[in-house]
């Protein structure tokens, strides 16, 4: 085989494998969220309050405790659920109440859901609940807001702010 054989077969090789990817590359299109809805992200970690409230130990229960562990407080682990409530134009589209993590149950609660929303002005209410009661919520935040197509609305919960922030 001649080397001018061998070249012209090796640059129409590469020549077809460069013409295969740059099809691949193109096609087929791919849509990854519809052109004609908005996108709600609801996102955030949040540890609640304990189960237990912190007691104050007595002299002698700070005495049977060894020298590198005596403390003037106990505090139990172990953190209440938090109930998380997301409603569009008054329905509720996220309504959970998530338990915390860990195996002591002692970590944040942890949200991350993405909704499909169509276009245009919304009332957005965020609602969280943190604390032992039965009823109602602790953090609150009502937004009305105009979506256009393709917008993604970040919503997230800053406990050090106490409010729901929302981009």
């Amino acid at each position: 085989m001649t080397d001018f054989a061998r070249f012209a077969g090796q640059a129409l090789f590469y020549g077809l494998v460069a013409a295969g990817v740059g099809y691949f590359a193109s096609r087929p299109t791919l849509d990854y969220f519809p052109h004609d809805k908005a996108q709600i992200k609801l996102s955030f970690a949040h540890g609640a309050n304990r189960v237990q409230e912190c007691r104050k130990l007595t002299p002698e229960e700070i005495a049977k405790l060894p020298p590198r562990e005596r403390r003037p407080h106990t505090c139990g682990r172990e953190r209440l659920p938090i109930r998380v409530q997301l409603l569009l134009d008054d329905v509720p589209i996220y309504d959970e109440v998530l338990q915390p993590t860990g195996l002591s149950r002692d970590g944040p609660a942890r949200v991350y859901r993405k909704f499909e929303v169509p276009p245009g002005r919304h009332e957005i209410i965020a609602r969280l609940r943190d604390s032992g009661r039965d009823d109602g919520f602790d953090y609150e935040r009502r937004v009305s807001l105009e979506l256009v197509p393709l917008q993604s609305l970040a919503i997230d919960f800053r406990s050090d702010q106490g409010t729901f922030i929302i981009r």
